[in-house]
């Protein structure tokens, strides 16, 4: 895997995401009402509530959106009632797409899911056609500006389970999820800011595209992040973005 790949999808993430604030928080808001009806109120007690509430505040949302979600969650108001739902399928390549949704009507969703995926190239799988390909991992990305022994530091005494760094000095830190809460708190005590930091799906082995199949690929996750019904969308495509 180029070094320099992982860094530019990184940055395209991040660019991506500040351009979409108003579509974050609506997926946000309903992770938080999901996690809250699903574990209680209380995110002391739910560590899937403490990770949304972590994120919705990361994404600069105000405490009283976080609340009232919260609150609806947990049965203290009227809301939707969201099923969770997970798509199996490829892009370009040979690559493997796994797309997490939250939605009040499976057969528009996977209508729509399979349409994003069919117009440009990809198609829809089986359930378990895919999922193999992926770890359930907590995972971490620092950028060349960390000390990676710093990084390496920290991670190896708070229950990292494997630490990466690429040719642009891109530190990945991997975790069991139980001591993802724990990592992260570690790496706060010491002043150490991660570019991305989440529970996540990881990919066992990269795809490398390049070109026109770089572009197709990202076309396939630019259309499939912006579906309504779409929470998180995992690749193990890694793509230069920037040729």
């Amino acid at each position: 895997m180029a070094g320099h790949s992982k860094w530019a999808n990184i940055k395209h993430k991040k660019a991506a995401t500040d351009a979409k604030r108003g579509k974050i928080w609506t997926r946000l808001i309903k992770e938080l009402q999901v996690a809250a009806k699903e574990g209680g109120g209380d995110a002391t007690a739910n560590p899937r509530l403490r990770l949304a509430i972590d994120k919705a505040k990361a994404a600069n949302m105000p405490n009283d959106n976080i609340n009232r979600a919260v609150t609806r969650g947990a049965g203290g108001g009227e809301g939707q009632d969201f099923e969770e739902i997970r798509y199996e399928g490829y892009g370009i390549g040979g690559a493997a797409v796994m797309i997490d949704c939250m939605t009040d009507n499976r057969v528009r969703t996977v209508a729509e899911v399979r349409h994003a995926l069919s117009k440009n190239g990809g198609n829809l799988g089986t359930d378990g056609s895919v999922a193999f390909m992926f770890d359930h991992v907590g995972q971490f990305f620092f950028g060349p500006d960390v000390s990676e022994d710093a990084i390496m530091t920290v991670a190896l005494d708070n229950g990292a389970s494997d630490i990466i760094t690429d040719d642009d000095g891109v530190t990945e830190v991997l975790c069991d999820p139980a001591d993802f809460e724990a990592l992260q708190a570690a790496f706060v005590r010491e002043n150490l800011t991660p570019e991305e930091a989440d529970i996540t799906m990881r990919g066992q082995n990269d795809i490398e595209l390049s070109g026109d199949d770089a572009l197709k690929m990202q076309k396939i996750l630019d259309m499939l992040e912006d579906l309504d019904d779409v929470q998180q969308v995992y690749t193990n495509a890694v793509m230069d973005v920037e040729s």
